[in-house]
């Protein structure tokens, strides 16, 4: 992290006080082409390379953007480092709410957690997390006309920015982990840039959950396209879990 970044977190009013105009201005503006903006957040700056499974969204929105600041900043306030305040923001903002809810329900439902002996999913976003690593295919927010971008206007390969972060720096995030890992792409646009990835040898990993629904609570087809790919998702962690006991 840019020593000014870091400054320019300590300088935020306390986190109860944070509001759109606090972030949403030049200061953490990364880049801006017509109507597309990217600002900066602090919670997918770290990578968790011994990640046995990966989630990876399309972009985080403003919800989980202000929140991620909002536990940098009183991370900072304790005295945390810059490390440890990356990874504070990561733990309290990543899918945040009901997305985290809906996301732990489907991976239990297809039985994620019995491959770590786990109780329920929710404990990777706790004393499991050492499993989980969580991203988006644009690790960065980006708004359209000042709104959360969902990835249908402009599609991801329809602008040369968004494909830059899909394209390259996604994968080279992902070459990142370790080991063999479970790569679980939330929606139908998530899961198209990462079939690209995976046919241009971009990304390594056969045990990918194509057809895993965005766990937003926006998305009114979730459980009707879960229980039509329920089965075949099933398949997949299975023969990951296979794979897991033979290593």
């Amino acid at each position: 992290m840019k020593a000014e970044v870091l400054t320019l977190i300590r300088n935020l009013p306390e986190p109860q006080f944070i509001e759109k105009k606090d972030l949403l201005n030049e200061k953490f503006l990364i880049d801006k082409r017509g109507n597309i903006e990217m600002y900066y957040a602090p919670h997918n700056e770290t990578v968790n390379r011994r990640a046995k499974i990966v989630l990876a969204g399309i972009t985080p929105g403003w919800s989980q953007m202000n929140m991620a600041f909002r536990e940098a900043k009183r991370s900072l306030l304790q005295g945390a480092s810059a490390k440890d305040m990356c990874l504070q923001a990561k733990r309290a903002a990543r899918f945040a709410g009901t997305m985290r809810n809906n996301v732990i329900e489907m991976l239990d439902d297809i039985g994620v957690h019995q491959v770590f002996g786990m109780k329920t999913s929710r404990l990777l976003f706790d004393e499991c997390d050492h499993l989980l690593h969580t991203t988006s295919i644009i690790k960065y927010p980006v708004f359209i006309n000042g709104k959360n971008y969902t990835g249908h206007v402009p599609k991801v390969k329809q602008s040369a920015m968004l494909t830059h972060y899909a394209y390259e720096v996604f994968p080279k995030e992902l070459s990142s982990i370790q080991h063999d890992y479970l790569l679980v792409p939330l929606g139908k646009t998530v899961s198209e840039a990462v079939e690209d990835l995976t046919v241009r040898g971009s990304i390594s990993t056969p045990h990918i959950l194509f057809g895993f629904p965005h766990p937003s609570g926006a998305n009114g087809h979730r459980i009707r396209q879960f229980q039509q790919e329920k089965e075949k998702l099933q398949g997949i962690v299975q023969r990951f879990a296979d794979q897991v006991e033979r290593l």
